[in-house]
């Protein structure tokens, strides 16, 4: 965008809300008029109106000049409140670890990527490979390999290190410009540290792997509109050109994973269908590249690693909370498959072997465990883990393992752990001063349609009044078998401190108890995620410790389509939503996906097919807002390179809930222009976007000063 287009744009925002009508009835300005159009379509008969089809079209002048008029709406409603800069200011406090990721051994070095305290961006730096597992100090000096200022110096994009070459000579990293699923991925020389002629174009990649002999490397590309494909890169030639070795039978609406074990012998390929079932092929390399099928259209997750010459999958079939079973890859037929790890009464969630025994960590109501395992399967102890926690382990050398744990009260603190004393010493610890001395967190069950019971956590001062007045922020999720679990969440702790209480609802849809549960909150049964968070609320309002008009709700992404489904279906019963990045128009989402995410159909169901057509018209948000309803206060907030949810998505609800809502309450949109599902902006960009969400939420509910009204209870 040119300086010339975006004054224009400005001064057309300025001359929107000039010309906005007056509302006598809300102490807040009115937004910007929206141009409505008259569009309809019609599926399977039935007729929908889409007034802001035009919003649709990310590149146009009209677009542009229509979300300049917004975020300047934004801005005089948020206004730079004292409040916010002091929600920014602890906020600053409570996220100011460092980020410092895994260490990559690499000949005599380590690599690994760092953004120390007070920096907007990780770089990729370089340390000597020290002789037995060391932590990274953020304060130690580092040689610095690729430093993502030097490419874009307002520190919106970012690096990652992705594989080595055989003779460690060669450093295979990607950039992201912004915030887009897509990036672009480089060859640096690391001895003379410039890159070589080879690099890959922006696109969707992963799976990167070089050939024994550093003559070329492996990767999946993943084309929205083809599908994905396994490739082959041969150095100094030119990628377009790069050959087609796996895939090219696969939709756009399939992901593709591939590993190289046991030092390239094989191929291992996985196959996902959405996120309720994958196939696993495996493939002889050494011998020919026969390619062996190891499950195939079955209704069930497929997770595969080696481990001693044997495949072992943990998988839901026949186990819908998970087993593990070991397979040959010689006979590979089912009924040669053996239970390692059989199902238990807990979902299990992942395992890791260390020093001969495995370590499984299971989830127990919301809840993780680590229990100790003989390699045939035999109980062997526990971990002593908190309760009300996420843990997770892995190997750190001989005798050795890294423990870190995470709860609502507990920043992440990560143990080096001595397996034959079990004595733990602090490797790394998160800097977040946090008082938990006066906080109380309890987890309560609900009831939900088809006679569910569900678990909810809750985190408020010890001291709060339980007078069905305190200010309420409720957060959820339910889709893509994504388990919430207690976890330390900055946004959380100010909700608390300010006298708040916060609520995490466990809804269908994630995996929390199993495939089963998952299942129960996608396709036709998509509903049922948003019965389940409507009644974690109304649990909330009835057991006394909140009332509407001081409850508020948060969600990102698949959450954003929860806060949209929670506004239409029952708009009294909330005070203020954050809706973040969300998909709105699920009667149109097929359309969307060719240029963003197909798989998504897998989960959320197609609207071009008529049986599953009737489900989604009922629960697609952006079809269901009703003229002269009372809706909550909305925040809307999304970034023009979000290539995972089309933003439009958020435009066209904004603009629909403006004209609909006779609440009085704001709906507001703001659009970042660098941002999108995979980051894009700064350390101290995302704080400030933080508290302004923080700060728009509590406010609402009465909970800070109201610039526009004063307090309101």
């Amino acid at each position: 965008m040119t300086a010339s287009s975006i004054a224009r744009f400005a001064a057309l925002a300025g001359a929107l809300l000039a010309s906005a009508p007056a509302c006598s009835r809300s102490p807040y300005p009115p937004p910007p008029p929206t141009r409505r159009v008259a569009v309809v379509d019609t599926l399977h008969g039935s007729a929908f109106p889409d007034p802001y089809r035009w919003l649709e079209d990310q590149q146009s002048e009209e677009t542009a000049a229509w979300v300049a008029a917004q975020n300047a709406y934004a801005d005089s409603i948020l206004g730079d409140t004292p409040s916010r800069q002091a929600i920014a200011r602890r906020l600053r406090e409570l996220r100011g670890s460092p980020s410092i990721g895994p260490a990559r051994k690499a000949g005599a070095f380590e690599y690994f990527t760092l953004r120390r305290p007070g920096e907007e961006v990780a770089a990729i730096y370089r340390r000597p490979a020290p002789p037995k597992p060391t932590p990274i100090d953020p304060k130690g000096t580092y040689q610095k390999v690729v430093d993502p200022l030097s490419l874009r110096s307002d520190g919106t994009t970012s690096v990652g290190i992705e594989g080595f070459s055989p003779d460690n000579r060669l450093l295979l990293y990607s950039v992201r410009d912004g915030g887009p699923d897509e990036i672009s991925v480089h060859l640096r020389n690391l001895a003379t540290g410039k890159d070589l002629p080879d690099s890959l174009p922006w696109a969707l990649y992963g799976g990167f792997n070089f050939n024994p002999a550093g003559k070329g490397f492996y990767y999946v590309h993943r084309s929205r509109q083809v599908g994905p494909r396994l490739k082959y890169h041969r150095l100094g030639t030119d990628p377009a050109r790069d050959s087609v070795l796996f895939g090219a039978a696969y939709g756009p609406t399939v992901f593709l994973s591939v590993s190289f074990p046991e030092n390239g012998r094989w191929r291992l390929y996985t196959v996902g269908y959405g996120w309720a079932r994958n196939d696993v092929f495996l493939q002889d390399v050494a011998h020919g590249g026969k390619m062996i099928t190891i499950a195939q259209d079955l209704p069930a997750h497929f997770a595969p690693r080696f481990v001693d010459g044997k495949l072992w999958i943990r998988t839901d079939l026949d186990a819908p909370r998970g087993r593990v079973v070991v397979v040959d890859p010689l006979k590979p037929a089912r009924e040669s498959w053996k239970d390692v790890i059989p199902q238990g009464d807990d979902v299990l969630e992942d395992y890791t072997e260390i020093d001969g025994k495995l370590y499984v960590t299971y989830l127990h109501n919301v809840s993780e465990r680590i229990a100790v395992l003989t390699k045939e399967g035999r109980p062997a102890g526990e971990v002593p883990v908190p309760d009300q926690a996420s843990v997770s382990m892995r190997g750190n050398g001989k005798g050795k393992a890294l423990l870190t744990i995470s709860s609502f009260t507990q920043p992440s603190i990560t143990y080096q752990l001595d397996l034959p004393t079990g004595r733990r010493t602090v490797w790394q610890a998160a800097e977040a001063p946090f008082d938990s001395s006066g906080i109380e967190v309890r987890q309560v069950w609900f009831s939900s349609t088809g006679g569910i019971k569900a678990p909810m956590y809750l985190m408020y001062r010890r001291n709060l009044p339980h007078d069905g007045n305190a200010p309420a922020l409720l957060y959820g999720y339910g889709g893509f078998a994504v388990n919430l679990l207690p976890h330390f969440d900055p946004t959380a702790a100010v909700w608390v401190e300010r006298g708040g209480i916060f609520a995490q609802a466990t809804l269908r849809g994630g995996n929390e108890f199993g495939e089963t549960w998952h299942r129960d909150g996608m396709l036709s049964d998509k509903q049922h995620v948003f019965d389940d968070f409507l009644s974690a609320a109304r649990w909330l309002v009835d057991s006394g410790y909140t009332n509407p008009r001081r409850l508020a709700i948060q969600g990102v992404s698949n959450g954003g389509l929860l806060m949209g489904a929670a506004i239409t279906q029952r708009p009294d019963l909330f005070r203020a939503a954050f809706i973040g990045r969300p998909d709105l128009d699920l009667v149109r989402f097929y359309q969307f996906t060719t240029a963003n995410n197909a798989p998504a159909l897998f989960e959320y169901g197609d609207a071009s097919d008529a049986r599953q057509f009737p489900a989604i018209r009922k629960f697609s948000p952006y079809q269901n807002v009703l003229d002269g309803a009372r809706y909550p206060a909305v925040m809307f907030d999304v970034g023009f390179w979000d290539t995972r949810v089309p933003p439009w998505q958020a435009r066209k609800m904004a603009a629909r809930l403006q004209a609909a809502t006779r609440s009085g309450l704001p709906v507001i949109f703001s659009q970042d222009p660098r941002s999108g599902h995979a980051g894009g902006r700064t350390w101290s960009q995302g704080i400030e976007a933080t508290a302004r969400e923080l700060e728009f939420l509590l406010r609402m509910v009465g909970a800070v000063s109201d610039s526009a009204g004063g307090q309101r209870p």
